[in-house]
């Protein structure tokens, strides 16, 4: 197990409900790239506070997920922890409610993470199947983009 002072690009959703699991998929997208040493690449699925060991200590976490904002399917707003909060928060599915609720744990406990940058993703449906829908699996490369950009970022590049 590395050491909780890196840098975590974590992935959460369901996959068996189509593009609720984008976060998961484009996980397993980074997976096939170059990913520097310090950075871990985590499959989360639907865990909430199951999450906070995982979260504990980082630098850095790239947070992926589906979100509900009401924007039209395949848009991706990146937003923080503070817009979380219930009177900005898009409608987050009952894992990220976990999530928020683990990030705050950790900072009670003092083990936060240093940053945390959420990209959501508006899902086109979140019928149950198991593959993305034609709408989201083409931007899979184009989001992954998106977060190795903000991964740059953070290293400094």
């Amino acid at each position: 197990m590395p050491e909780n002072n890196n840098i975590l690009i974590l992935g959460i959703g369901n996959i068996l409900l189509r593009d609720e699991g984008v976060g998961v998929r484009i996980i397993e997208y980074l997976q096939t790239q170059p990913i520097p040493p310090e950075v871990e690449l985590r499959d989360g699925g639907t865990a909430g506070f199951d999450l906070l060991d995982i979260i504990a200590d980082r630098k850095a976490i790239i947070l992926i997920d589906a979100i509900d904002a009401g924007h039209p399917p395949a848009t991706v707003v990146r937003f923080a922890p503070q817009d979380m909060e219930p009177a900005n928060a898009p409608q987050l599915s009952v894992h990220n409610i976990d999530f928020a609720q683990a990030l705050k744990m950790a900072s009670l406990l003092k083990c936060a993470p240093q940053e945390v940058v959420i990209f959501g993703v508006q899902p086109a449906s979140i019928e149950p199947g198991l593959e993305l829908t034609e709408t989201l699996a083409p931007l899979v490369p184009k989001i992954a983009a998106l977060v190795l950009a903000e991964l740059d970022r953070l290293l400094g590049k």
